[in-house]
């Protein structure tokens, strides 16, 4: 399994608007269609209003770089764009 994560910075009150987005758009489902996607959720953080964490889980690295490379991950980096202010990207494991 390839697992990563992505902690969003969204911009100050957005990130309620964003996942709404996300969600109303069809963008999560489409992604959890994907070919190789074990899992593909999103988690809201207690501390931080405007942080978002996203876990990632692919049957292999390949399945995940082939996610990126659709059309409506395009769209999807063209909307963050309004949404979101900085994000930090790794790899992991379960342990």
């Amino acid at each position: 399994m390839y697992r990563i994560y992505v902690v969003f910075k969204c911009f100050e009150g957005k990130r309620e608007e964003y996942l709404n987005r996300l969600k109303n758009g069809g963008y999560i489902d489409m992604v959890r269609k994907e070919e190789g996607c074990v899992r593909y959720d999103y988690y809201l953080s207690d501390k931080d209003s405007n942080e978002l964490l996203l876990i990632e889980e692919w049957e292999t690295q390949a399945h995940q770089i082939a996610h990126i490379e659709t059309p409506h991950m395009a769209e999807v980096r063209e909307l963050a764009t309004d949404y979101v202010a900085d994000k930090k990207l790794g790899e992991f494991t379960f342990v």
